[in-house]
């Protein structure tokens, strides 16, 4: 009777300690979780023109006479067409031949290139800027944590269900009714909650994304695979312990 009791003490305590390390790790590779009582942002009309942010990568090109000649002047007397790369500092100034620092975050694309045309109209004749962001991407995950991937975002008119269906769509595990977005500063970001399950549901799928959007799909839990797959090696070891015991208890 001394040696039954013993064993079900040890079978409970093996069942307590695989409970508690199950419950802390069935979902551990969840991301982005919110609380019942969390109030998404609300939807507004999305900006048809990127703006230039802090830590943008520009391609910069200086043209001398309306760009007719294409004469690259950021090298003297140079006939070849060049592009050169400059990266938006932390504040919003970026540092460019001649000029020096200028604030360019904040300005769209054209904006950008007419405000640098009059500042360089005093050194050059009809100045002719282009320029373009190369480092645009956003971050998709459809799969819950397990699937992501870095998506360059070469169109402005980029909408949602584009990029999920660039990075795979959405599979048997993902909850098209729980699509999150997460938008400007990760410490504290927009969020906000798309549900593409239902036609009635879709007004905001076209939603138009920016650069470094972060586009979560919630995974449905897979509790009976993670939990044979948690106690596992715990069940050797009951298995292994309760051989032992047997073994010098006899």
């Amino acid at each position: 009777m001394l040696q039954r009791n013993n064993t079900f003490k040890i079978i409970g305590i093996l069942i307590i300690c695989i409970s508690v390390v199950s419950c802390r790790t069935i979902n551990s590779n969840e991301m982005f979780k919110t609380d019942p009582e969390f109030k998404f942002s609300e939807f507004k009309p999305s900006e048809k023109e990127y703006k230039i942010q802090p830590f943008d990568k520009l391609d910069v090109k200086i043209l001398a006479n309306d760009g007719f000649k294409l004469v690259d002047v950021s090298q003297s007397g140079g006939m070849t067409q060049t592009s050169l790369s400059y990266s938006v500092e932390y504040d919003g100034l970026v540092k460019l031949p001649t000029i020096g620092r200028i604030l360019i975050s904040g300005k769209t694309i054209r904006e950008a290139e007419k405000m640098l045309e009059e500042k360089y109209k005093e050194f050059f004749v009809d100045p002719f800027i282009l320029i373009s962001v190369t480092n645009k991407r956003i971050i998709v995950f459809s799969g819950g944590s397990a699937a992501g991937s870095v998506i360059p975002l070469t169109n402005d008119n980029y909408t949602l269900i584009e990029a999920i269906a660039e990075a795979g769509g959405i599979n048997d595990f993902s909850r098209s009714h729980k699509i999150k977005l997460l938008r400007g500063d990760l410490n504290n970001p927009e969020v906000f909650l798309f549900n593409i399950r239902d036609l009635n549901d879709m007004k905001s799928a076209n939603f138009l994304l920016q650069a470094n959007d972060i586009i979560y799909v919630e995974s449905k839990p897979k509790y009976a695979s993670k939990v044979i797959s948690e106690i596992a090696p715990y069940i050797g070891l009951l298995t292994s312990a309760l051989f032992i015991y047997g073994l010098f208890l006899r």
